[in-house]
């Protein structure tokens, strides 16, 4: 088979014209500078802004679905939501660092915490979703996930604070509602059961309720599944039920330990 044929063929089988996967370096740039504009302390903000609507608008001109007019507008809306959800992550930090003894001070949960990074990513891409710029919100928490190993769609619905522990291979899913004061370890899944594409608009992923804790690679499922406040979920766990408040799920497998015979 000849280039020019190969080529040829490529083209005729490419069905999605409109892609355009710059989009998506554009958008992790936009990330990086949110974050830094947010956090570090010598950023100019007057600037960073200016650069960020910069760069937002020229995201949008590819992801925003909308009359040109109405897709500027979201800016404003999203730039006037800032300070408040700093405000949030804040909070998601002194919680942080109150609860984990590995935490020797603030600086150490902004700079290098994974869960805190995903948790920032997901704050601002959920407010990206409540706009209905599904895609640019996508691909924020797309790039979150693939820098720390934690998928938290953004349409989910997570209140402040909030504590995620070493982060790695959590998955929290679109209509997951989680209260304050959740903490969460690495393995952790939020997930739905298997369900119809008919039940894209339903609740499809489980309520977390106030003052919970989830150990590692526990996995809770269901739309109608909720874990009652108060409650603390064991590692390994499988739940598809609601579990009452104040109660303690443990995974009954055992482990035994034999004591080698000597020879």
């Amino acid at each position: 088979m000849t280039k020019d044929l190969i080529i040829q063929n490529i083209g005729s089988l490419k069905k999605h014209k409109s892609i355009n996967y710059g989009i998506k370096t554009k958008t992790e740039k936009f990330t990086e500078k949110l974050f830094y504009t947010l956090f570090d302390s010598n950023a100019e903000l007057a600037k960073s802004i200016d650069e960020l609507e910069k760069q937002f608008k020229e995201i949008a001109t590819i992801a925003c679905n909308k009359p040109e007019d109405l897709c500027d507008a979201v800016w404003e809306d999203f730039v006037s939501k800032l300070p408040s959800i700093l405000k949030m992550l804040n909070h998601d930090a002194e919680y942080i660092l109150e609860n984990d003894p590995a935490s020797k001070s603030i600086e150490e949960v902004y700079l290098t915490y994974p869960g805190f990074y995903a948790i920032a990513i997901y704050r601002l891409s959920h407010e990206l979703y409540l706009l209905d710029m599904l895609l640019f919100s996508r691909l924020m928490s797309e790039y979150a996930h693939r820098i720390t190993g934690t998928d938290i769609h953004a349409g989910a619905t997570i209140a402040s604070p909030f504590f995620i522990d070493h982060a790695t291979g959590i998955v929290i899913g679109e209509t997951t509602i989680i209260h304050p004061y959740v903490k969460v370890y690495q393995g952790v899944t939020l997930g739905a059961l298997s369900v119809s594409k008919d039940m894209k608009d339903a609740k499809r992923h489980p309520t977390v309720e106030e003052k919970v804790c989830i150990y590692a690679n526990a996995t809770i499922l269901g739309g109608d599944t909720a874990i009652g406040k108060n409650s603390i979920v064991g590692g390994n766990s499988w739940i598809t039920r609601s579990v009452p408040e104040n109660s303690v799920v443990m995974n009954t497998t055992t482990t035994e330990v034999r004591i080698k015979e000597k020879k």
